[in-house]
């Protein structure tokens, strides 16, 4: 799979995997400065079944995990799915705020 390219589209807010010059998959994302929001996963229909979001989720997993100033928010099933089959990775997870209590006063 070395023939493989992934590249960060900063201005589109996803990272693209392409084989070839060809658009394989593609990993959609918002970032507010703290946290990233992984919105949606998708690979190009004739490209399914080969393992291909898995790639490029991890390929952003460990690119985030290197610039060590982001956290991950798994919007999209898939992602969040990625996640519960890599508990080593899920340190980088955003941790959810408690929410305040109906009660308090």
């Amino acid at each position: 799979m070395a023939d493989l390219e992934f590249a960060r589209d900063v201005p589109a807010s996803r990272w693209t995997l392409r084989r070839d010059g060809e658009l394989l998959s593609v990993l959609d994302y918002r970032d507010d400065g703290r946290t990233v929001a992984m919105t949606r996963a998708y690979t190009v229909p004739t490209h399914r079944g080969h393992g291909f979001a898995a790639l490029i989720v991890d390929h952003a997993v460990s690119e985030l995990e290197r610039s060590g100033d982001r956290t991950v928010q798994p919007v999209c099933w898939f992602v969040a799915d990625w996640f519960t089959a890599h508990p080593d990775r899920a340190v980088l997870l955003a941790q959810e705020r408690p929410r305040p209590s109906a009660a308090a006063g």
